[in-house]
């Protein structure tokens, strides 16, 4: 007999949000989004000209290269991908695990969803011969491959994917004809950005790529949507930005002007907003690593986290304890950590992994304190674990690891 699952396991209703900066909102970008509110005006789809000729500047200086006619913006990255995968044909090749709001905007649009495993150093990137053999699988199978689907900052890992794992995966996918798409939304949050190598597909398949990104990710809150894709420089490309704009069209999926003018403002990087995007990456960073060492140390396996706020958990090795408290599967992770550590634990089903992985993302922004006074001041600290509040949650979560040996 099949287990059913509780009603909020299930449902994309459900699903886990991407990770929080869990930081107030920068005062300048409020000031400007109060400035903007008056603003009745609709935006036209794609964003007008001031929020696409700031992202045209924001990719430019990322070594992207294009003008404001080859950007397009929306009301949030799932909005956002779900036009640019309705504007290209075919099936949809993906990592496992991945964000947990990609694959419902695969089957939201009626087509398939194949998920590839990850080389073992990183997620975010498909194994190249792993991809290369399933594109061939279901092509021979009747289906109809046509785009991958990629991060090279990635959630729910928490890696960076090399240069060289990323090149093969991409010169994979063109070899088979397949489109890419390149969510970027976390390339601004690296912990180490000094020691990291991040490198876009969009820099070695120029023609093939299609590249988007969550504002949330390192510039607005997440409350406040709005995502921007940048397309080819080919007719292909600008036949892609015209049928994204017909679905966003469509589907009404349209930025708030004053929305519009916030993201405007911080996609142009004033020294605040650019300020702010390096101090929480080098402030989740720090908590990040110290998460880390202690997962290891009570036992579990994760990669070391370079971006993002959060990292991935693997619990396998503590398997027979978890047994022996009934823990058998990433569901009852997920509910069995929910309610050890007092907040959501999204467990493995949640990103496209397998149900029996015991594994889980853990977020850093809860770690940080319960109040805004608390976060800023971590936020403002040079050393953020000597902080007593920090202390303390980190404390708690080495203890629900550790009590299990």
């Amino acid at each position: 007999m099949r287990r059913t699952a509780p009603e909020d396991h299930g449902p994309v209703r459900y699903a886990p949000p991407a990770p929080d900066a869990g930081l107030p909102v920068l005062p300048e970008l409020v000031a400007v989004l109060a400035a903007a509110a008056g603003r009745s005006a609709p935006e036209p789809p794609g964003g007008g000209a001031a929020v696409r000729a700031a992202a045209a500047g924001f990719w430019g200086r990322r070594g992207l290269a294009a003008p404001p006619d080859r950007v397009a913006a929306a009301p949030g990255a799932p909005a956002l991908l779900a036009a640019v995968i309705a504007a290209h044909g075919g099936d949809v090749f993906l990592p496992r695990p991945c964000p947990a709001w990609w694959t419902p905007q695969i089957r939201l649009l009626g087509r398939h969803a194949y998920h590839v495993p990850t080389p073992a150093e990183c997620g975010g990137v498909p194994d190249p011969y792993a991809l290369l053999e399933t594109v061939r699988r279901v092509r021979a199978e009747g289906g109809d491959p046509g785009l991958l689907l990629l991060s090279v900052a990635d959630d729910p890992t928490a890696t960076v994917a090399p240069p060289e794992v990323l090149r093969e995966a991409c010169e994979a996918a063109v070899f088979e004809g397949l489109a890419v798409v390149s969510d970027e939304t976390w390339r601004d949050t690296l912990h180490r950005p000094h020691d990291t190598v991040l490198v876009s597909p969009a820099e070695m398949c120029p023609e093939e790529v299609t590249v988007l990104a969550d504002l949330g990710g390192a510039l607005l809150p997440g409350g406040w949507p709005a995502a921007v894709a940048r397309f080819p420089g080919t007719p292909r490309g600008e036949g892609l930005r015209a049928r994204t704009l017909d679905v966003l069209t469509a589907s009404g999926a349209l930025l708030a002007a004053p929305v519009a003018a916030v993201a405007a403002h911080a996609l142009d990087e004033p020294g605040p907003v650019a300020g702010r995007s390096r101090d929480a990456a080098r402030l989740h960073g720090r908590i990040a690593a110290e998460a880390h060492r202690l997962l290891l140390a009570a036992g579990a396996l994760a990669l070391p986290p370079q971006a993002g706020r959060h990292l991935y958990a693997d619990l396998s090795p503590l398997r027979p304890a978890l047994a022996r408290r009934g823990v058998g599967d990433a569901l009852e992770l997920e509910e069995f950590l929910g309610a050890r550590l007092g907040r959501p634990a999204p467990g493995a089903q949640r990103f496209a992994d397998e149900l029996g992985a015991l594994r889980v993302r853990l977020d850093t922004a809860p770690l940080l304190g319960d109040t805004p006074e608390d976060r800023l001041a971590a936020l403002a600290a040079e050393d953020p674990l000597a902080l007593p509040h920090v202390s303390r949650s980190l404390a708690t979560l080495a203890s629900a690891f550790t009590s299990l040996t």
